[in-house]
């Protein structure tokens, strides 16, 4: 066997593991084989003969990649969205290989709850988290010190805690879901504002971005001028048993509305429109029920 034939043979034998760290920090079935794809070219490009451990140097190197993709996300985020999204949000599509990248996920509820973190927060708590990526690893990708790295992953992981779905607070986080939709349609501000933490943050994802949807629009007035008088068509929709909305013309989603909640606040608003987010979340559509609290 040659030498590009075996570097090739090392490189597949790790593509599984990659294509799944990938996809947990994108949640983008396209950008992670994109992902993977640049990880196999710098490979093939390095001098790794002295690499004890190559699944470690490959995750670090896809890492990397991931992480300038999800701050290239960010700095596209700059148009505002005018009226609601056309039919050509979302493209058909279909991936035989979705289900594998799927099996061994975090949940899809929680890669509804990564995408309201930072780029940093988000590598720090998967590799850590998820993979077990040492910190002081971690720390080299994101340039930070490990100490630094640590408190990244621990401001994700009570994130993720804090808006995770349960029994007692369910019914209250849909109140306020349909309270904001009830004020989003009424054009009632105010309504509006008493529901926002002063620090809220509506994001959009890629496919939304793409579309000239709102991103990183920060700070209650903000969201709530966005909001006002808006999101007529949005419907209630459980999101794996998480309260949210879901715009869906003729019964097919296009655009689910994830919302973040703590302590009886709205902290983050996030449009997902990635056909393959949202081909594998669980999505109950509810009937619009009257809001009893800041429907005025």
């Amino acid at each position: 066997m040659n030498p590009h034939d075996r570097r090739a043979e090392r490189f597949e034998e790790n593509r599984g593991h990659l294509r799944a760290v990938a996809y947990k920090m994108l949640g983008s079935v396209s950008e992670a084989d994109d992902a993977v794809q640049e990880a196999w070219l710098r490979f093939s490009r390095a001098d790794t003969g002295d690499v004890a451990n190559l699944g470690g140097w490959l995750t670090t190197v896809v890492g990397r990649v991931c992480l300038d993709m999800l701050r290239s996300r960010t700095s596209r985020r700059e148009d505002s969205l005018d009226g609601h999204p056309p039919d050509s949000f979302v493209t058909d599509t279909g991936d035989p290989e979705r289900e594998a990248l799927l099996a061994d996920s975090v949940g899809n509820a929680l890669m509804v709850v990564l995408e309201t973190l930072t780029p940093a927060e988000r590598l720090a708590f998967v590799l850590h988290d998820v993979f077990g990526v040492p910190f002081g690893e971690i720390a080299a990708i994101v340039g930070r010190s490990p100490v630094a790295t640590r408190q990244l992953a621990s401001r994700a992981r009570r994130r993720v805690q804090g808006v995770e779905p349960s029994s007692a607070g369910g019914a209250r986080r849909r109140e306020i879901v349909n309270a904001f939709l009830a004020a989003s349609r009424g054009g009632n501000f105010g309504a509006l504002l008493e529901l926002l933490d002063p620090d809220v943050v509506l994001w959009a994802d890629p496919v939304a971005a793409r579309m000239g949807a709102p991103g990183d629009v920060r700070g209650a007035r903000a969201v709530a001028e966005f909001f006002d008088g808006a999101a007529r068509a949005a419907r209630p929709v459980l999101i794996d048993g998480a309260a949210g909305a879901v715009w869906a013309p003729g019964g097919t989603p296009r655009v689910v509305f994830g919302f973040t909640i703590a302590d009886g606040k709205i902290t983050a608003i996030d449009l997902l429109a990635d056909p393959d987010h949202l081909a594998h979340l669980d999505l109950t559509i509810l009937r619009r029920e009257p809001s009893r609290r800041g429907a005025g």
